[in-house]
């Protein structure tokens, strides 16, 4: 898959929301602690301007951040093994100066991607390398998820439990558990706040 072909494969903008949303939430009760968490959504990443930001990050360098604003998305990735890319964010949009500009991502990115509110498609430039980081959401589906997690945790995951995350219906004690008998709804109330997930 290229960056083209992620760019034409990402769903709108609120599917993308969800999905982020999903991931994070499925991540937040198989991985309590946060610092071991692949995949991670803060609908508070920056209340003035009406961000959210989804993201992931592997522990060994490679990322990306994904920002929520009233004036669309704004992607960004780094591949840590990939090279730069010249002129990466010369098209990007002036709505987006601020995510292009803010510190927290000055470490490098060698794809950028983004969709204003109101357009039909994603937009965006970078290393074909580094479609790998995206194929969660492009694929959107708790079997993709089930199978990303049992490799990365080397644990048995329950796919219909998955599909209820994904499908963000309101969290129970008996959901939750089916995913890590460890945890409750309680438990889980400030991961829930900061990701958004309906109540």
């Amino acid at each position: 898959m290229s960056v083209l072909d992620v760019a034409r494969s990402l769903p709108g903008i609120e599917e993308l929301r969800a999905r982020s949303q999903a991931l994070a939430m499925c991540e937040a009760i198989i991985s309590p602690g946060w610092e071991s968490r692949y995949y991670s959504y803060d609908c508070r990443w920056s209340a003035e301007r009406g961000e959210h930001m989804a993201s992931m990050r592997n522990g060994s360098g490679d990322e990306y951040a994904i920002v929520f604003s009233p004036a669309g998305v704004y992607v960004r990735g780094l591949d840590h093994e990939a090279r730069p890319v010249p002129g990466l964010f010369d098209d990007v949009p002036e709505v987006f100066a601020a995510q292009v500009a803010e510190p927290a991502f000055s470490h490098g990115s060698n794809v950028c991607l983004w969709r204003l509110t109101g357009d039909e498609r994603w937009h965006g430039r970078g290393l074909d390398e580094t479609a790998w980081l995206f194929e969660l959401l492009v694929e959107g589906t708790a079997e993709a998820y089930q199978e990303f997690a049992e490799d990365y945790y080397e644990e048995d995951v329950d796919v219909a439990a998955v599909a209820e995350v994904f499908a963000l219906r309101p969290l129970t004690d008996a959901l939750v558990r089916r995913l890590n008998p460890a945890v409750t709804v309680g438990y889980l109330a400030d991961d829930i706040e900061e990701i958004g997930y309906p109540r």
